[in-house]
């Protein structure tokens, strides 16, 4: 690296790392050197992993993952280990290095202090799904059924919890399949009176009613060519729910006052949090539309269901307020985060989303969510009734869980092994695994 080249990159306020092919680190600039507090021989030639000492030398390398693609490595949240063994929350990028020749020398990795982070290592574009926030097994689950049925026009039926995101679920849907640049129309069934559900569906003539002073398109010819999504599916009337069956077996449907039959090429997404099966069993609901709309059934588990997104989730949030009332909460602390992790979120991710909001609302601090700060209820010990068992959490999620619960609470073992309801030489096991 010539003079000129050195200094540019110590001229730079990020920290600039320089690695080989052998993750050897042979260059850091200084403002590298005062982030991480060390000295230059500390330094060179060592391989970064004894320098960085951060999860993602584990799960995520940016090096490894730029010299393997190919593709630069913008914004990961990471931790970077000081001369004190303190863990810095950092943004790392990082790019491909190259001779003149297009040879590959190596990566070059940037890096600047994430004062933003409540849970530093991973971010949350990489915890989303087309807007959705999870990394729970039952998610991933969710996830992989969407993915597979990307190529698909049958009729989804989404049901789960209220408060669960089954709207952002039925948008992953459309999102997926070769329909996302047509029209999504959506649809609340519960929000209109039969009458008026019907002209909103159908669409009406001039006279089909005393306020139809004209001709009025409907959700479903609007929606030709595209998807609409019918929330709320168990609130439409017996008679409405005939003409909807209508549609979904042969496309065609009448307006309000009207006898000209139209077609049109619609794919349904329905929803409802209401089981169809006792709906049917009470003559409330039609058997052979449920049929019809349940080809591909979709349940969105509750939170209390998948707990170990509570993280999450929290930060998601904190970072949305902290935008929208102009403040710099940076993580909620660890009394705040038991009481979280082991309430049961009857109002599920909506409720969760009114807490955090509420919180930071009420914090008096100017870093942190205290348990203060909480919504009277969810202080009351016995709303604190269970506390989340590693039996919940599947093998492949264990291990992302324990990180992300020890950089919340410090690296405290026996903090989380309280909060897992676990052991601590149970902590200590995983991470011996992770380190082999």
């Amino acid at each position: 690296m010539n003079i000129n080249s050195i200094k540019i990159l110590d001229s730079l306020a990020e920290g600039i790392y320089v690695i080989d092919k052998e993750f050897k680190i042979r260059f850091v600039n200084k403002a590298a050197y005062q982030i991480i507090n060390k000295k230059p021989t500390d330094v060179i030639g060592q391989i970064c992993r004894s320098l960085c000492k951060s999860e993602r030398c584990e799960i995520g390398c940016p090096v490894t993952e730029v010299l393997q693609t190919g593709k630069n490595v913008i914004d990961m949240e990471s931790t970077l280990q000081d001369n004190n063994g303190n863990l810095i929350p950092v943004l790392l990028n990082a790019s491909i290095l190259n001779d003149v020749d297009g040879d590959t020398l190596g990566g070059i990795i940037s890096f600047k202090k994430n004062r933003k982070s409540i849970f530093s290592g991973y971010s949350n574009k990489e915890n989303m799904y087309y807007g959705i926030i999870g990394k729970s097994k039952k998610m991933v689950a969710l996830f992989n059924v969407i993915s597979e049925i990307s190529y698909s026009f049958a009729t989804v039926l989404i049901t789960g919890e209220t408060g669960v995101g089954k709207e952002l679920i039925a948008n992953a849907v459309k999102e997926t399949s070769s329909r996302n640049k047509a029209p999504f129309v959506k649809v609340n069934c519960a929000a209109l009176p039969p009458t008026l559900l019907a002209s909103e569906l159908f669409g009406h003539v001039k006279g089909a009613f005393t306020d139809a002073k004209n001709d009025r398109i409907g959700r479903f010819e609007f929606a030709d060519g595209g998807t609409i999504f019918l929330d709320e599916i168990a609130e439409i009337t017996i008679e409405m729910q005939a003409q909807l069956l209508r549609v979904i077996q042969d496309g065609t449907f009448e307006r309000l006052g009207d006898s000209k039959t139209r077609k049109t090429d619609v794919r349904i997404i329905a929803a409802t949090n209401k089981n169809l099966l006792d709906e049917i069993s009470k003559n409330k609901f039609r058997e052979d539309l449920f049929y019809r709309l349940n080809v591909v059934p979709l349940y969105v588990p509750s939170l209390r269901e998948r707990k170990e997104d509570i993280i999450y989730l929290t930060k998601y949030f904190i970072e949305k307020f902290n935008e929208k009332y102009g403040k710099n909460i940076e993580y909620a602390d660890n009394e705040t985060m038991d009481i979280l992790m082991n309430y049961d979120w009857p109002g599920n991710i909506r409720e969760l989303e009114n807490c955090i909001e509420y919180s930071i609302i009420r914090s008096k601090r100017a870093d942190y969510i205290c348990s203060c700060s909480l919504p009277s209820h969810l202080r009351k010990k016995d709303h604190c009734n269970q506390k989340l068992s590693l039996k919940e959490i599947e093998l492949n999620e264990k291990t992302e869980t324990i990180i992300a619960l020890l950089r919340q609470n410090n690296w405290n073992k026996s903090k989380v092994a309280e909060i897992l309801g676990i052991n601590r030489s149970t902590i200590h096991r995983k991470l011996k695994n992770i380190a082999t």
